[in-house]
């Protein structure tokens, strides 16, 4: 029965390392050390007298045995999981830990502040928050949802849109006033020094709609391009020169007078900001009261950041 028991518990460990391909990245994933997986994984492999994995310097892969292995196991292990979700959701208790991502911008700016709030009304579920842009696979990287300004790819996935994001085409006062006679329309932005977002897809073309529906769009130019959006506020800050930025990141510069944003009457294309998870039989509660609770915060249809 010890046998059967360490093989059934080396089940989750096996198909961490199989999904991410390597013990280090299963040992974060799980929240133990390396040595701790790979002699768990010896073990299983001596008790099932069979190798796993064909290892290298290099790169780790499944053996013939291991692929065999893996289809069964990952069954066992996502049966494994909706058994823990069903009597969570029946105990009603949120509790344990919970993986989130967020884009790292909006992340710093708002979504960190409102960590400490939720952890105070759920004292019993643990935090581990990655601030990053990069898109992580929620089902093999072990997270429970991700806060993404983008649309649902992957049909595995479940989305909830929280708020709309909006962009503002912003100077400073001193730029302003320097530039007056240059900022009364969009199409004048192709004459002046505007400031990129190296990330964004159309970074040097700006597109702009009228109050009849009317779209053009405008090329711009620049001497300074960065892949961070509050670095391109602190530059427009600076009087730089002109930014596309999004509400966001502009609306508190906004509101104390460091930025005026321009072309109110012009709208530009908006994406949306949603909580993502993996679609399950039963949504672990703590799950629940953390999407419930994003909601709470920004689900109303409209952000705060963009009251100004």
């Amino acid at each position: 029965m010890t046998g059967e028991m360490d093989t059934f518990n080396a089940i989750p460990i096996f198909v961490a390392v199989a999904d991410s391909a390597g013990f280090s990245s299963a040992a974060r994933i799980l929240g133990i050390s390396k040595s701790a997986v790979s002699k768990r994984i010896t073990q299983l492999e001596l008790q099932l007298g069979a190798r796993l994995f064909h290892r290298s310097t290099r790169n780790l892969s499944l053996t013939e045995a291991g692929e065999h292995y893996y289809q069964y196991a990952s069954q066992a292990n996502r049966a494994a999981k909706q058994a823990e979700d069903a009597v969570s959701e029946l105990l009603g208790e949120p509790k344990g830990l919970l993986k989130v991502q967020v884009p790292m911008t909006i992340g710093q700016m708002h979504l960190a502040s409102f960590i400490p709030e939720f952890i105070e009304r759920y004292p019993s579920i643990k935090i581990d928050l990655l601030m990053d842009d990069g898109e992580v696979n929620l089902i093999e990287q072990g997270f429970d949802l991700a806060i993404r300004a983008d649309d649902l790819a992957d049909s595995s996935l479940i989305a909830r849109q929280l708020v709309p994001l909006h962009s503002v085409v912003c100077v400073s006062p001193s730029f302003y006033q320097k530039h007056t006679e240059q900022l009364k329309s969009p199409s004048q932005l192709a004459e002046l020094n505007c400031i990129l977002y190296s990330y964004s897809p159309n970074a040097d073309v700006w597109q702009f709609n009228d109050e009849n529906g009317g779209e053009f769009k405008v090329k711009v130019a620049g001497n300074y391009r960065v892949n961070n959006s509050f670095a391109l506020r602190e530059a427009v800050i600076a009087g730089v020169g002109v930014a596309r930025l999004p509400t966001f990141v502009a609306y508190s510069a906004i509101q104390k007078g460091k930025l005026i944003a321009l072309f109110k009457d012009y709208a530009m294309p908006s994406k949306n900001l949603h909580a993502i998870y993996p679609e399950r039989q039963y949504l672990p509660e703590k799950v629940r009261v953390f999407l419930d609770y994003m909601i709470e915060k920004l689900g109303h249809g409209t952000a705060y950041w963009d009251e100004f």
